[in-house]
């Protein structure tokens, strides 16, 4: 189990393939399903989670028979615009929700960055799996990283996040939008729109491409967002047996760190219109938590860190968030609202 940012880069550009085994018998307290329907996004690495939740509920329940959902959200379908600007990251989810609404799926896949903090009345989170790596990725034809890109070189980006930590770092360099699917946005890299682009390592990973990973952004030059590198299976709140044949699926080293990290995010108010990173990391039964809020140009940023019981991650990503409204987070905040109102979000 991977516990450190130590311990990712020990692991850089191996993928896990390995099926997760657990005794039937240790987990099975109702009968086991008979079928089950998926609901995914139709891009590939959509598709590529939806079918590793497959595989493994494959292995644990074999005489189930398990299908896919594809769908397209409008957050897939609305492109020219950045996230921040058309509703935010629950775009991705709304539709795969109502078709579990109306019955038609069982469960869905997502990355767990996408899911807002607050679910709507009805469903709930069921299981987090373990994380690939969290760090993000520069990727480019020309250059082997950040520092090596010239003046007025253009980097893309879908995220405040990482706009605002790279302006910040790198104030000569050009930051632009990126939209689409990671297939579109490697086509937009090379095809010349971009000299560079950042984006999750773990994508990249998953879809067995990391040779497109010129160098991975440690913490401490790019802060992850919360949740990012980690799935999260979401259920119809009200069904216990979906709860029961999914907890197998659940990672509890991966599901206390994203608890912190969303805790800190929520506290902010959970929006992609707020340049905030939150990242956690274990060790022997230990959290150490990391945040930071931005304003996009990153000309003020708010920093905070702590450490505490793995067991109590509300409770670190309620001190954390504490820290950074001591440290003008507030003001930040304000700053942000005031900028995303002017622009006519």
């Amino acid at each position: 189990m991977i516990k450190s940012a130590v311990d990712w880069l020990n692991v850089q550009g191996k993928r896990k393939t390995a099926l997760f085994h657990i005794s039937r018998e240790s987990v099975l307290k109702v009968s086991a399903p008979s079928k089950l329907v998926i609901a995914s996004r139709e891009s590939r690495l959509a598709m590529w989670q939806a079918e590793h939740v497959r595989d493994r509920l494959a292995a644990l329940y074999p005489d189930c028979t398990i299908e896919i959902l594809g769908m397209t959200t409008r957050g897939d379908q609305i492109l020219d615009k950045a996230l921040s600007k058309i509703g935010g990251k629950g775009l991705f989810v709304k539709e795969l929700e109502v078709a579990m609404a109306e019955g038609r799926a069982d469960l869905a896949v997502h990355s767990l960055k996408d899911v807002p903090m607050d679910l709507p009345e009805g469903f709930a989170l069921a299981a987090v799996l373990e994380r690939e790596d969290p760090r993000d990725a520069f990727v480019s034809n020309d250059y082997s990283g950040l520092d090596q890109l010239p003046a007025g070189a253009v980097i893309g980006t879908s995220s405040l996040r990482r706009q605002a930590l790279i302006a910040a770092r790198y104030p000569h360099l050009v930051i632009r939008p990126l939209r689409g699917n990671l297939d579109t946005r490697l086509r937009k890299l090379d095809q010349g729109d971009y000299v560079a682009i950042i984006l999750a390592a773990a994508g990249l990973k998953r879809l067995g491409i990391p040779e497109r990973i010129r160098a991975c952004l440690d913490p401490e030059q790019s802060l992850p967002a919360a949740g990012q590198g980690a799935m999260a299976i979401e259920i119809p709140a009200g069904r216990p047996e979906l709860q029961e044949w999914l907890a197998p699926l659940n990672h509890e080293a991966t599901a206390q760190a994203v608890a912190a990290e969303r805790t800190v995010s929520k506290a902010f108010g959970g929006s992609c219109q707020i340049p905030l990173a939150a990242f956690a990391v274990i060790e022997n039964g230990r959290m150490h938590l990391r945040a930071m809020v931005a304003t996009p140009d990153g000309k003020r940023i708010a920093k905070a860190e702590v450490s505490g019981p793995a067991n109590a991650p509300q409770e670190l990503g309620k001190q954390v968030a504490a820290a950074l409204s001591a440290q003008d987070a507030d003001a930040i905040l304000a700053a942000c609202k005031a900028e995303a109102a002017d622009a006519g979000e």
